[in-house]
């Protein structure tokens, strides 16, 4: 269990992901030409959960599903302190030409969603790429990336942190607001 301030409990959690769901419904309808993807490792936790949430809906679900590790193309890969683990792609189709949602937990300063994009051009060129994210953290953006498809907006200063807790691995879905850099 992890300390902090619960921003979004498990029923507001569900309520966030099915509208996600019912927006890309009414957007994409048949998902025809599109992809959808979740960025490893968190990201996919939201797009299966997503695609959960399709079938329970009875909707059309998206038939070109992947997950894509972005971890040799981060910036700072290099960096840390210990390796990184890379996580399986699982990425049996192409992007060329076609419309792809792109999905992930958090969106704080854009430097993953740029290692996705980098990543995603190995599949080829799509022709349209849209962001969904759980959780945008407004303040602090290093680069100009913003979502799409947005659960919740949270405002948070740098030496704070949001923290997405899911049921399989958290036993609860939550979303939790920390003080200090704490993961």
């Amino acid at each position: 269990m992890t300390d902090g301030s619960v921003l979004v409990d498990s029923y507001r959690f569900a309520l966030m992901v099915e509208r996600l769901c019912l927006h890309l419904i009414e957007n994409y309808g048949d998902f025809e030409n599109t992809c959808f993807i979740g960025i490893q490792p968190r990201g996919s936790l939201l797009s299966d959960r997503m695609i959960e949430t399709f079938e329970r809906l009875n909707a059309v679900v998206p038939k070109l599903y992947g997950k894509l590790d972005i971890t040799f193309y981060r910036d700072d890969f290099r960096t840390r302190d210990k390796p990184l683990s890379a996580s399986t792609n699982e990425m049996p189709f192409l992007v060329e030409g076609k419309k792809v949602i792109l999905v992930d937990d958090v969106l704080y300063t854009g430097r993953t969603i740029n290692a996705a994009l980098n990543a995603l051009l190995d599949y080829g060129r799509p022709e349209k790429v849209e962001l969904l994210v759980l959780v945008d953290r407004r303040f602090n953006r290093e680069l100009p990336v913003s979502s799409d498809y947005t659960g919740t907006t949270i405002d948070a200063l740098s030496q704070e942190y949001v923290k997405v807790e899911w049921k399989q691995l958290h036993g609860e879905d939550r979303i939790l607001f920390l003080s200090g850099k704490q993961q």
